[in-house]
C-alpha cells in the first residue's frame, strides 16, 4: 500500500491493517526488526489523532532506534544502552517534525548495533532478512526500518546513514531511499555513532511516495532547465550489478563520466575508505570509551573492535586522514562546478547471504559509500532490478536537500 491508499483508511482500518502486516512476519523476524510497537487500542488513537489534512496525514512509520521517542528507551540495537541513558522527556527534533506533518509513528524499529555494521546482523535481536529472499540481508544498519518498508508493513520508515546505512539496505532492498546532511537538527539529537559523518534519511517502496516525502518535509524546487549530470564508473563490483547500473543510468539520468574525468575522480576517491575508517572509529570511540572497559561482554563482539580500533590509529594516521578528507571534498566541489549531480552505484552486490556477511565484503561496500560519506552531501537512492530478481541500487549525489535534481529524477 502506498500513502495515498494508507490515508483512505480510517484509524481502526488502519491500525488493523499494519498489525496484520506484522503478524505475516515470521517471528524471528518480528523481533530482529521491531523494536516498539503499541497495543492495537493505543495504534488506533494514534491514527485517530492524527492531523489527516497534513501533508503527511495518517501515514504510518517506524522509526529507527537511534531517534528519541518520550518516555520510550533509546536502544540503538544494544543490550545495555537504555540502561545508561535515561528513557527521553520528549520527542526528537525528526519525530516531533513528523508529527506534525500528520505522520503515525507505529513503532521503532531494530539496527545493527550501535549503528556500526551494514550487514543488518545483531546478536541481541536477529538478524534481519530480506523479506522476499529469506537467507539474505537487508543490509544495515538501518536493517529493521529497510525490512517492514520492503515487507509492506508501512510505506515509510526513518533511518541514518554514516557511512551507507540507507545506501545499502535501500538497494539490497530495492527501496528508494534518502538521506540529508550531517549536523543539521534532524540527526543532531539522535544517539551518534560519528557525528562528522551522521545523516539523518528514510525509506519508501515507490519514487512517488519518496517524491511527497521531500516535498512534505523537506520542500523542493521544480527544474528550470534539464539537469546535467554523470555516471561514475566504480570498480570491484559484480558483473551483473555493474551492468545493470550502468544501463539503468544512461536510460534514465546520466551517460558515463568522460575518461578523463572518471580516471581523476577514481583516483580522488582511492582512500576514501581508509579517511572514513580513521575519522568515524575515532569519533565513535570517544562516544564509547566509558563503557567500553565495564560493557565488553554485552558489545556484540565485531562491534567492539570496531569502536576499539578507535583510538589505535597513530597521529600520523589521523593527518593523513584529515587531507584526504579535505582532498575529497575538493573534488566534490568541483565537480558541481560543471554538474548538477553524480550518479554512482550504491552497492558493488545484491543482498549477501549470511556466510557472505564478511570484513572482505564490508570493504567492497565501504569502498562504493564512502566517496558520499565523506562529501557531506543528501544522497538519493533509487533501486535496479537484476536479472536474478535481487537488487541493485544507484544513489544520486545532489549539491543541497531542495535541488531540482530529486523530483527530476523521481519522475523518471
Amino acid at each position: 500500500m502506498d500513502f495515498a491508499a494508507w490515508h483512505e483508511l480510517n484509524p481502526t482500518q488502519a491500525a488493523r491493517r499494519l498489525l496484520d502486516g506484522v503478524a505475516a512476519l515470521p517471528a524471528a523476524q518480528q523481533r530482529a526488526c521491531i523494536a516498539g510497537l503499541p497495543d492495537e487500542p493505543a495504534l488506533t488513537a494514534r491514527f485517530a489523532a492524527a492531523n489527516r489534512e497534513a501533508p503527511l496525514g495518517a501515514i504510518p512509520y517506524f522509526t529507527k532506534d537511534l531517534f528519541d521517542v518520550a518516555g520510550e528507551p533509546t536502544r540503538a540495537g544494544s543490550a545495555f544502552l537504555a540502561e545508561v541513558r535515561p528513557a527521553p522527556a520528549q520527542d526528537g527534533v525528526l519525530t516531533r517534525r513528523l508529527t506534525g506533518a500528520g505522520a503515525v509513528l507505529a513503532g521503532k524499529s531494530h539496527l545493527h548495533e550501535f549503528a556500526y555494521g551494514l550487514t543488518g546482523e545483531n546478536p541481541h535481536y536477529g538478524d534481519c532478512e530480506h523479506p522476499h529472499f529469506p537467507g539474505r540481508t537487508t543490509g544495515g544498519s538501518s536493517s529493521g526500518s529497510a525490512a517492514l518498508v520492503a515487507a509492506g508493513v508501512v510505506p515509510f520508515a526513518t533511518a541514518t546513514d554514516t557511512g551507507g546505512s540507507v545506501r545499502v539496505p535501500a538497494a539490497f532492498c530495492g527501496l528508494y531511499g534518502f538521506r540529508l546532511t550531517p549536523r543539521d537538527e534532524w540527526i543532531a539529537d539522535a544517539f551518534p555513532l560519528a557525528p562528522s559523518f551522521d545523516t539523518a534519511g528514510w525509506f519508501t517502496r515507490t519514487a512517488a511516495d519518496m517524491r511527497h516525502a521531500l516535498g512534505a518535509l523537506i520542500g523542493w524546487r521544480e527544474p528550470k532547465r534539464e539537469p546535467r549530470g554523470v555516471y561514475l564508473e566504480l570498480p570491484g563490483l559484480d558483473a551483473e550489478v555493474a551492468l545493470a547500473c550502468r544501463e539503468a543510468s544512461t536510460k534514465r539520468f546520466a551517460e558515463p563520466a568522460p575518461a578523463e574525468m572518471q580516471r581523476d575522480l577514481l583516483d580522488a576517491f582511492a582512500e576514501s575508505s581508509f579517511a572514513y575508517a580513521v575519522i568515524q572509529s575515532t569519533e565513535a570511540y570517544a562516544i564509547h570509551r566509558d563503557w567500553m572497559k565495564p560493557y565488553k561482554d554485552r558489545y556484540d563482539p565485531a562491534v567492539w573492535a570496531r569502536l576499539d580500533r578507535g583510538h589505535r590509529w597513530t597521529e600520523e594516521q589521523r593527518t593523513r586522514a584529515q587531507t584526504i578528507l579535505t582532498l575529497v571534498r575538493l573534488k566534490w566541489a568541483q565537480v558541481f562546478a560543471s554538474c548538477d549531480f553524480l550518479v554512482m552505484p550504491a552497492a558493488p552486490c545484491a543482498a549477501l547471504t549470511k556466510a557472505d556477511c564478511n570484513q572482505a565484503n564490508r570493504d567492497r561496500l565501504l569502498a562504493v559509500t564512502a566517496p558520499g560519506s565523506l562529501a557531506g552531501l543528501p544522497i538519493l537512492t533509487v533501486p535496479v532490478p537484476l536479472p536474478s530478481g535481487l537488487t541493485a541500487g544507484l544513489q544520486i549525489v545532489v549539491n543541497h536537500p531542495q535541488s531540482p535534481v530529486l523530483p527530476w529524477a523521481l519522475a523518471r
